[in-house]
């Protein structure tokens, strides 16, 4: 039976659903402070923007900041109500695209949303919460190779791969592979579809396929058979059109694992050092070896040596390693 794993980390809270022994959707909630979905927050309007019928607010709180939404007609500038989070914040090369916001249902009072615990647990499969004194559950079923599938793009499947680029417009999918046109095709869109559920990818998705310029129609009933079939509901999509190309449109609610670990390498590879650090053997002090960037990102964030010096019991101590990729990565104890 399909159950979720959930770790409550140092600096984010993981998650991933294990259906056949293997991770079938994998979850990040970054303790960064910002407005969760479904949270609710007092907000001010600050203006109505021109030809459009969103408008800037500004958020209370401890998350802040501006956010965009509908509003009613009849709100002034500088009057304030209560709003619904429908779209976390996300960020992108030069752009960050603020939180969505709805107007609050009458009843409704200020809150944070939902945890990722929560929102797991609310899915209705059984949930195994995961110790780090425990056998790491989430590397039995390959959790840094999925997040490193994430951050180089490079996602192998039998007989081919896939080549995923983020964009402003989109996620784009290239399938490539050694396969016959019309096989590659099919096991193409089919590993589409299970990176998108994997990675929570939303919004709109185009996947560039193989398939013979003389393919008829059972050929491309077949690869939306396979995204049907493997991708959760809701979602839209069109048909393939004559140059192989399938775009899926879904709903996004946050960033995605991808959009995590690209956009900003540094903090994943720091929270991943903490992960290993609060996991290792050994005793006594603990030192974190890493990029000078990773060390820094370490330092600023005081409370996460904090988090892991209460946990461990330990000292903890941070090496820059000059010259070393982001990816490298240690920690030594003081007694092995």
């Amino acid at each position: 039976m399909p159950e979720w794993l959930f770790e409550a980390g140092i600096g984010e809270d993981r998650a991933a659903l294990i259906e056949d022994s293997e991770i079938v959707e994998m979850l990040i909630d970054r303790h960064d402070g910002r407005p969760r979905v479904g949270a609710v927050i007092p907000a001010k309007l600050v203006a109505r923007l021109p030809n459009s019928d969103r408008s800037i607010l500004m958020l209370g709180g401890a998350g802040g900041g501006e956010a965009v939404g509908r509003v009613p007609g009849a709100l002034t500038e500088g009057q304030q109500l209560l709003v619904t989070v429908i779209r976390e914040a996300i960020d992108e090369p030069g752009n960050r695209k603020a939180p969505v916001v709805k107007p609050a249902d009458a009843s409704a009072t200020i809150s944070e949303g939902a945890s990722l615990l929560e929102r797991i647990r609310a899915d209705g499969r059984p949930v195994v919460n995961v110790q780090p004194h425990d056998d790491d559950q989430l590397e039995n079923f390959g959790w840094s190779d999925r997040l490193a599938d994430a951050e180089s793009g490079i996602i192998r499947f039998d007989g081919g791969m896939l080549r995923m680029a983020l964009t402003p417009a989109m996620t784009l999918f290239d399938v490539d592979g050694s396969l016959a046109q019309a096989d590659l095709s099919i096991a193409g869109a089919a590993a589409v579809a299970k990176a998108m559920r994997c990675f929570d990818i939303g919004g709109s998705v185009g996947i560039d396929l193989p398939i013979p310029h003389a393919a008829g129609k059972a050929l491309k009933h077949a690869v939306v058979a396979e995204v049907d079939a493997l991708l959760p509901q809701p979602f839209e999509r069109t048909s393939v059109n004559g140059f192989g190309f399938l775009q899926i449109v879904r709903r996004r609610l946050r960033k995605s694992i991808p959009e995590l670990v690209q956009g900003d390498p540094v903090t994943a590879a720091a929270l991943s050092l903490l992960r290993r650090a609060e996991r290792s053997s050994g005793r006594g002090a603990l030192t974190l070896v890493a990029t000078p960037a990773v060390i820094r990102q370490i330092s600023v964030e005081q409370g996460w040596q904090n988090d892991l010096a209460r946990r461990r019991g330990a000292i903890v101590h941070l090496s820059e390693k000059a010259g070393a990729a982001i990816s490298d990565i240690h920690v030594q104890t003081e007694y092995p």
